[in-house]
């Protein structure tokens, strides 16, 4: 029982490693499996190091005659296991960039699999063998837990439902999209303060635990309007958004290949963006930008009461640009509506922000600001936090957009650097979770890539050579392609090789789950 006891606890204590891997997949079985399969060894090392420690003890034990020296040698296989990880850092603690969290809900998962360890441990035969299958004896706990979670999650869901429904006076806006969706929400936050109180849900909270979380604690009776972002890497996963939001407004972003690993198909991550308009009631309103693409389809499709924005007035937009300018210092343009225009200018970068800031200016028309409003929270806006925040420095200029990389996102990007003066630097891993065509889309993003860098940084070794595949194939030069591995090999070579008036973009940063290391 007490070397049951034992072996139970140093597998919780080396089980980690696999739990942060599975609060990085947000605990979705399969994302967990997947990232398993990417990083085995990591995965493996701490449950084989472990194994063979209890063999080692398993030895002494059989030729132990007294109760203390049994004791004595399950402390010491506690111990010298979970030296060793802690000394090899096996479990990548030292090395995380967004380190394990021990919210309530990994709390539990940690009792859970206290319990099922314990329970293995001591019906199995062979206990030494235990620790070899250590990720699945943690799945299992997770599938274990579930249940649990379900009800936790279903109650604080509910109880956001019944605050929203105790305000039937808040304008509820719903955002979601592949991409776009986190700066359009903070641009139309900022805008909509010109006139309102407005809640805008912070960071990336896009789930339904994290949304509830924000109306549980944030939301006050002074708000007028909330304004919720959206995320999906599943059918179904904006209708269960809608069901706690259930928002008046809709605003679609964007759709196109994000997350095609768990999507598969782009007609999929279209229904499923839809599922938004679907949940807009009678007396809200639908807002799209003029991709000419999907976006544009959604539109015409839309029966229910809507709106359109394009860059350029293609005589169907309620909302346009012109005489836009775009810099490296921002941009200017003209805001153009059927009843009348306004001069604006923005610190944003780009003139995909452009589009993104006609997309709020659209809802902010819709729902009552004038003009003059308009322009003013536009001057306002700021750089939203690694989506292309441009850093000044007297040494190398820096123009962080880590976060969560896509197609169209790191064309965009790419436009931006390419504008600047000086010597253009890129460092990045490339684009992940886009499925079977994920390599192509990374040598294409390399191809682009060549006539806009001067020098490629690539961050990750195996991942990036459809990148490097692509610049060769576009002729650039071979010498100014430097694969490294890891983002801090990145920064210490640019320190080495930057100099005053470069400037280097940072596009994407991948999470620990997709680490070479």
């Amino acid at each position: 029982m007490l070397y049951a006891l034992a072996v139970a606890a140093a597998c919780l204590l080396a089980s980690r490693g696999l739990i942060h891997y599975f609060q990085l997949e947000s605990y979705q079985f399969p994302g967990y499996f997947r990232t398993l399969k990417r990083n085995w060894k990591n995965a493996l090392l701490p449950g084989l190091l472990l194994t063979v420690v209890l063999l080692v003890a398993g030895f002494f034990l059989r030729n132990a005659d007294s109760a203390v020296l049994r004791v004595l040698v399950t402390l010491c296989v506690m111990l010298i296991t979970l030296g060793a990880i802690g000394h090899f850092d096996l479990l990548n603690v030292k090395k995380a960039k967004k380190p394990l969290v021990f919210t309530p809900r990994v709390k539990r998962l940690y009792a859970v699999a206290a319990v099922v360890f314990f329970l293995i441990c001591w019906a199995l035969p062979v206990g030494w063998l235990f620790p070899l299958l250590l990720p699945l004896w943690v799945a299992l706990a997770g599938l274990l837990a579930w249940p649990i979670e379900k009800l936790i999650s279903e109650m604080y869901f509910r109880d956001a439902q019944r605050m929203l429904k105790n305000r039937p006076d808040l304008i509820k806006i719903g955002i979601t999209g592949s991409y776009g969706k986190t700066s359009v929400k903070f641009i139309l936050g900022t805008m909509l303060s010109e006139k309102y109180q407005t809640l805008v849900t912070p960071s990336s909270f896009n789930t339904p635990m994290g949304v509830t979380k924000i109306i549980r604690t944030k939301l006050q009776p002074a708000h007028q309007v909330f304004v919720a972002e959206m995320g999906a890497r599943h059918v179904g996963d904006i209708k269960e958004m809608c069901r706690l939001v259930h928002p008046t407004y809709g605003v679609l972003t964007s759709v196109g290949p994000q997350h095609l690993d768990t999507f598969k198909t782009i007609d999929r991550i279209k229904k499923t963006k839809y599922e938004m308009m679907d949940a807009i009631p009678a007396g809200g309103c639908c807002f799209f930008p003029d991709d000419g693409a999907i976006c544009r389809e959604l539109y015409d499709k839309t029966s229910k009461t809507k709106r359109l924005c394009c860059l350029n007035d293609n005589g169907t937009a309620d909302v346009w640009a012109e005489d836009i300018t775009v810099s490296p210092a921002g941009s200017h343009f003209m805001l153009c509506t059927k009843e009348g225009s306004i001069a604006c200018e923005t610190k944003l970068l780009g003139e995909h922000n452009i589009q993104n800031i006609l997309l709020a200016a659209t809802v902010c028309l819709h729902l009552g600001l004038n003009l003059r409003q308009i322009s003013r929270g536009i001057a306002r806006l700021s750089p939203v936090e690694h989506r292309l925040q441009l850093i000044p420095s007297t040494g190398v200029t820096i123009i962080d957009d880590a976060f969560n990389s896509n197609p169209r996102g790191v064309e965009a990007a790419l436009k931006v650097i390419r504008d600047f003066p000086g010597r253009r630097i890129i460092i990045t891993p490339g684009m992940v979770e886009l499925g079977e065509g994920e390599d192509e889309f990374n040598r294409a993003f390399g191809r682009k890539m060549a006539d806009c860098v001067d020098v490629a940084i690539l961050v990750g070794v195996k991942h990036t050579q459809p990148i490097a595949e692509g610049l060769k194939e576009a002729g650039f030069a071979g010498e100014n392609i430097h694969p490294v591995k890891s983002l801090d090999e990145a920064a210490a070579l640019l320190r080495q090789i930057g100099k005053p008036g470069d400037v280097a973009l940072f596009e994407n940063d991948l999470p620990d789950n997709y680490s070479e290391q």
